[in-house]
């Protein structure tokens, strides 16, 4: 900056003084020119590193563009207000530091009960007005969408809500969905997807146990335990009605079809995950009969024309093992190019992309597939380690949700909650702190772009067990749902850790191939055990997070609620931050 004004002082005309060198400036400064030149701006890697020049926070009236939001901001009343252009592109002003703090509205669901495991699955659509809740262990008998909750004899059969926010920004309940066959302990909301444009969703049963196979079949032979099942609704207005009854082409008991399920923008194909499933096969569309490797894992892709649905693939691994999972978690581009899958048992030894398969020596190290389409068909196109592959770090696992992309499958986020090191890679001190990494491509190649921890790193954390990224790439969040402090809101303490298990969020922004952390987010009743941040989504522009908070103990209903009364165990709740 003093170059800057030394530059205006030696060429233009002034008429006032101004302060070099001070943190309490005072003055005017009057340029007169003769040429089209405009006033650059200091420009900064992010507004977080700016101080007063004495290494407290900016003083109010600092003026920086900011290369990490592509933003000018401006410090007023102790915060940042920035403008510049949101993920669609358009014109956006507002708070950005910290970057989720104007909105918190507190999210129960319509028919609160013990151990209903509300918000174990959760899925905000693009523009963040839709947003799809499971409670995976929810009782009612009730079939079809808005039918009657309060039959309980149907056990652990599971539900999913949908909420809507109006155009004045206030939440309801729009719809309250079940089971075409809803059976007891079938799991119904055990994985939950939303497209982008909020039309359509997957719901996953994995333990519905009917033997049909394909798309409709029949539903009431129950002779397949857990077989598992994904049931996908369409949105006409504000009203939801089952679409199709998908079941996987070679059923078996206990393959646990459904366990995941995401869709692509516009709903137009699905990939769904049997984690059990126990073929031998590799690749793209192999045999799925020979059951040699038992619980390697499977995945398959649907494809919608209209309101018909086809499987369009068969997908394994390219080293598929016994036991490797398979399928534990799984994410498809909205674009629908690409798919990425964590096999997070898969045990060899490798390091980066494209490694040695075979040295099977580091048990349960996890790898990640990723697939890309063209032509209209599938291959595998990566197979993605973690730069420091160890024994059981499950890379790619520890929890429901830990694989992200942006639209065009450029970007790859994958969280491993049960990673160990202390910040640098290669000193596993911090069992289970867990690391979040995030993988960039370039046509079909893939190099490894970033290794982020959390602020407050410490054992047992599970920092990864969620992660979520925007459109563009351009953010990115992150649960840590063992997280332990006592902190509530935005940006608060992170130091006491007085309340065990109780879960955070992170933000974390993009400035060319560097993230920074932006925010630091815990729930607004933090409470022991509650496990906020074990579930997460962020809208495609970055306007909304919505984190979940499967053991949360209220007994509230609907939208904000009481939440100080804990006489719900495991109830669960969720959080739509915006």
């Amino acid at each position: 900056m003093k170059n800057l004004l030394f530059f205006f002082l030696a060429t233009t005309s002034l008429f006032a003084q101004v302060g070099i060198n001070t943190t309490t400036p005072k003055g005017q400064l009057d340029i007169t020119t003769t040429t089209d030149l405009g006033l650059v701006l200091p420009r900064v890697t992010n507004i977080e590193s700016v101080t007063n020049g004495s290494g407290n926070q900016a003083i109010n009236g600092t003026v920086v563009y900011d290369l990490s939001r592509n933003k000018v901001c401006y410090r007023m009343s102790n915060i940042w207000v920035c403008m510049g252009k949101d993920a669609f592109g358009n014109v956006e002003i507002g708070v950005t530091n910290p970057a989720f703090s104007s909105v918190t509205n507190y999210i129960k669901q319509s028919n609160t009960g013990d151990q209903d495991y509300f918000s174990f699955a959760l899925d905000i659509n693009a523009d963040g007005t839709l947003m799809a809740i499971s409670a995976m262990y929810e009782d009612s008998n009730a079939t079809g969408v808005n039918g009657n909750q309060a039959d309980n004899s149907a056990f652990n059969s599971g539900a999913v809500y949908v909420f809507q926010k109006s155009t004045g920004g206030v939440w309801t309940q729009e719809a309250y969905i079940k089971a075409s066959n809803t059976g007891s302990n079938d799991n119904f909301g055990y994985s939950v997807s939303l497209s982008g444009d909020g039309n359509y969703l997957a719901v996953g049963a994995r333990w519905e146990s009917s033997n049909a196979t394909g798309i409709n079949g029949n539903q009431a032979d129950n002779s397949a335990g857990a077989s598992g099942a994904v049931y996908v609704f369409k949105r006409n207005g504000g009203s939801w009605l089952q679409e199709a009854y998908v079941k996987a082409s070679n059923t078996e008991a206990a393959d646990n079809f459904g366990y995941g399920v995401h869709l692509n923008g516009d709903g137009s194909k699905l990939a769904v995950t049997a984690i059990n499933e126990d073929s031998n096969a590799t690749g793209v569309n192999g045999n799925q009969l020979d059951n040699s490797a038992s619980g390697s894992g499977a995945a398959y892709v649907f494809n919608r024309v209209g309101n018909v649905w086809t499987q369009e693939a068969y997908i394994k691994a390219s080293n598929t093992d016994a036991s490797d999972a398979f399928g534990q978690s799984l994410f498809l581009s909205a674009d629908g190019t690409r798919l990425a899958i964590a096999a997070t048992n898969e045990e060899s030894n490798a390091t980066g992309v494209n490694g040695n398969q075979l040295d099977n020596s580091f048990q349960k190290a996890g790898a990640v597939y990723v697939f890309a389409y063209s032509g209209g068909s599938w291959s595998q196109e990566a197979y993605i380690k973690a730069s420091n592959t160890d024994p059981f770090d499950s890379f790619g696992g520890g929890g429901n949700g830990h694989l992200s992309m942006d639209n065009t499958g450029t970007r790859l986020v994958v969280g491993t909650a049960f990673e160990s090191s202390n910040g640098v890679e290669s000193d596993n001190s911090v069992p289970k702190s867990g690391a979040v990494y995030v993988f960039k491509r370039n046509g079909t190649s893939w190099t490894q772009e970033a290794y982020l921890k959390a602020s407050n790193s410490d054992a047992n954390d599970f920092f990864g067990t969620s992660v979520s990224i925007t459109a563009d790439g351009s953010r990115l969040s992150v649960g840590a749902n063992k997280e332990a402090s006592n902190a509530t809101g935005i940006d608060g303490n992170q130091a006491d850790n007085s309340l065990s298990q109780a879960g955070a969020a992170y933000v974390f922004t993009r400035s060319g191939n560097s993230w920074v952390q932006e925010s630091y987010i815990k729930a607004s009743n933090t409470g022991n055990g509650d496990n906020f941040g074990l579930t997460l989504s962020m809208s495609a522009c970055g306007n909304a997070l919505l984190v979940g908070a499967y053991a949360e103990r209220s007994n509230a209903t609907g939208i904000n609620g009481n939440q100080s009364d804990d006489s719900f165990i495991l109830a669960g709740s969720a959080y739509i931050i915006e």
